[in-house]
């Protein structure tokens, strides 16, 4: 039984050679477990919270007891300021101690079974080389040649940014690119506060072997997001949990995927 055939692309866009497309991609995609594989894995990044145990009670608030004509709630001792015989301590109270404060002990980083996170990453990357899941994430799919898109080797060596960006725009992502320049917005809420002010759309995955320039002369490039294929994971091959990357595969990368086992 022959199997399917994808080119290989190189770096003018014109078709160079044909390889064979890994079983991998034959594997129907479980939205289930990657959208499980990435919340585990976002659980990882949170920072584990806690509150001083004596936050609220760093005052002189006491009870007066009863016959004084007022509740018996703890009120701070003292005359003469703002905040003297104001209610204090208490919950209910303005500047009072939390009821149940959140605790360090917290466990909040969940996990996987190890078979489920690997189906998951097979699920992820058989996604990318569904037409169908592709464009129900939003991808511009109208000038590129072929799913999965497969590039030769020598873009890995590619040092200059306007060299990538022209072998980007040779290979059909010229529409992507600009798709994902434009997506770029003011966020709302607190976090433009807080060293995240603009947010974008995710664009095109390059997934390489060995870097020899290509890294830093694309890391700018607006939506390109690079990465070896050594250190791929579910965050980046479906960011939030959502099937249907674009990737661009270097050749020797797309090769790795030879090497992993599954049952079709």
């Amino acid at each position: 039984m022959s199997m399917e055939k994808v080119n290989v692309y190189s770096l003018d866009g014109k078709k160079k050679a044909l390889v064979e497309i890994p079983n991998i991609f034959k594997i129907k995609p479980r939205k289930d477990l990657v959208q499980k594989a990435n919340e585990i894995l976002e659980s990882r990044s949170k920072q584990i919270q806690g509150r001083d145990k004596r936050a609220g009670l760093k005052n002189t608030a006491t009870s007066w007891g009863t016959g004084h004509g007022i509740s018996r709630a703890p009120r701070i001792k003292g005359s003469g300021f703002s905040t003297a015989r104001n209610v204090g301590r208490v919950p209910f109270a303005v500047g009072g101690r939390r009821s149940h404060p959140i605790k360090t002990e917290k466990v909040i980083q969940k996990k996987i079974n190890k078979k489920s996170y690997n189906l998951s990453m097979i699920s992820a990357i058989s996604s990318s080389g569904d037409i169908d899941w592709i464009k129900s994430r939003g991808h511009k799919l109208e000038n590129i040649p072929e799913i999965p898109l497969v590039v030769d080797d020598k873009i890995q060596t590619v040092k200059k940014t306007s060299t990538a960006f022209k072998i980007f725009s040779d290979l059909g992502l010229g529409e992507e690119l600009r798709k994902s320049k434009k997506s770029k917005k003011v966020r709302a809420g607190k976090g433009k506060r807080r060293g995240r002010k603009y947010k974008k759309n995710k664009g095109v995955l390059l997934v390489i072997k060995d870097d020899f320039g290509i890294v830093k002369a694309a890391r700018n490039i607006p939506g390109i997001e690079i990465i070896k294929y050594k250190n791929i994971s579910i965050n980046t091959l479906a960011p939030g949990g959502t099937l249907g990357r674009l990737i661009l595969w270097s050749q020797s990368a797309f090769d790795e995927l030879n090497n992993i086992e599954v049952i079709v």
